[in-house]
């Protein structure tokens, strides 16, 4: 069922309006507007939600910065993310007293200003720029028939005895890191030249000893049940985690040694945004009892608005951080996926 209703959110919505109906165009990721919260916000707001989901950072910023592209009125993306997003003039401040359910929130996260990244000094005095929705933390999921002991370190990924056996995320951004990570380097969101060559030859071990790559966490669930995997790097945390036990898998999660990388997501309104009041009425809806309960209930993600659960994303968090280049990444990791040898990845 969990699998189900996962896969349903993947799907565009389309409430049936006429013509005349104002349209709400709405950028996510998978889970975090149901069927349910969509219907609730429409009713009370008699407009048309139009949902897009996005699996990769990378999807995120073309669909945002593409000028021929439909537009949208808001968007959920990482404290990390939305710097560059910020830098480039693509988003606008948010009028946080048109957003009441910030009240509900807890206080680290209704302390926006303690948060890097959501809030900058301009002429009109501090403004707030994204309201903090989920989090988690990207550890590693095993499978507990076949590693009787929690795997330790991130190490494990790259372990032979487990080739064929790993699945790992696709996407260049947060591997690099992750190798970074594995190569003991001191910043993996900020990976000197001269250790980008041996950080791309770790990923291209990865790729050696992966069975499969993932983008959406309903797609790492089933490449984890069709292929008997034994070890996973969960880039959505908690929430593949919730998935896989709703699949009646039995598996644990860890914090590796060495920390591990993680992300709260905000919601954001582009500077090109349509519907501002109602992108804003939008984010106040998701800061509301049922989309909160979801995230939790569903998903398996953290809300901003509930105490976390006892032990849940415990361990040494790594905070996303903006890196050296996000793009270069991206197109390294590309290369390296698609099979390319070490000494044509590093050929500009």
């Amino acid at each position: 069922m969990a699998l189900c209703l996962a896969l349903l959110t993947s799907l565009p919505h389309k409430a049936h309006a006429d013509a005349n109906t104002p349209v709400l165009r709405v950028l996510a990721w998978p889970g975090y507007a149901e069927p349910e919260v969509v219907k609730e916000f429409e009713a009370r707001t008699h407009v048309r939600v139009e949902l897009t989901i996005v699996d990769t950072d990378e999807m995120l910023w073309q669909k945002i910065s593409d000028p021929s592209g439909p537009g949208f009125d808001v968007f959920a993306v990482n404290t990390a993310e939305l710097q560059r997003y910020l830098a480039s003039n693509r988003v606008q401040p948010i009028d946080t007293t048109r957003i009441p359910a910030t009240e509900r929130q807890q206080p680290r996260f209704r302390q926006v200003s303690a948060i890097p990244g959501l809030v900058r000094q301009t002429a009109k005095g501090e403004q707030v720029y994204a309201i903090p929705f989920t989090y988690s933390a990207m550890g590693l999921i095993y499978d507990k028939q076949q590693l009787t002991t929690a795997p330790e370190s991130i190490q494990a990924l790259w372990d032979p005895q487990w080739r064929g056996k790993v699945i790992a995320y696709n996407g260049g951004t947060h591997n690099f890191s992750l190798a970074a990570q594995a190569m003991g380097l001191p910043a993996p969101f900020r990976i000197p030249p001269e250790d980008t060559e041996a950080a791309a030859a770790k990923l291209i071990e990865l790729r050696r000893n992966a069975l499969g790559f993932y983008t959406q966490p309903d797609e790492s669930v089933r490449l984890f049940l069709r292929h008997k995997a034994a070890l996973m790097f969960a880039n959505y945390g908690m929430q593949q985690l919730h998935l896989l036990h709703a699949a009646g898998i039995q598996v644990g999660y860890v914090i590796p040694r060495e920390g591990a990388l993680a992300w709260l997501d905000c919601w954001a309104i582009p500077r090109n945004a349509r519907h501002v009041p109602l992108a804003h009425a939008w984010i106040d809806h998701l800061l509301g009892d049922t989309a909160s309960r979801l995230l939790v209930n569903r998903q398996g993600l953290a809300n901003t608005v509930s105490p976390i659960a006892p032990n849940a994303n415990s361990g040494n968090l790594i905070w996303l951080q903006p890196v050296e280049n996000a793009a270069r990444r991206e197109q390294l990791w590309a290369r390296i996926h698609s099979g390319a040898k070490l000494n044509k990845v590093m050929t500009p």
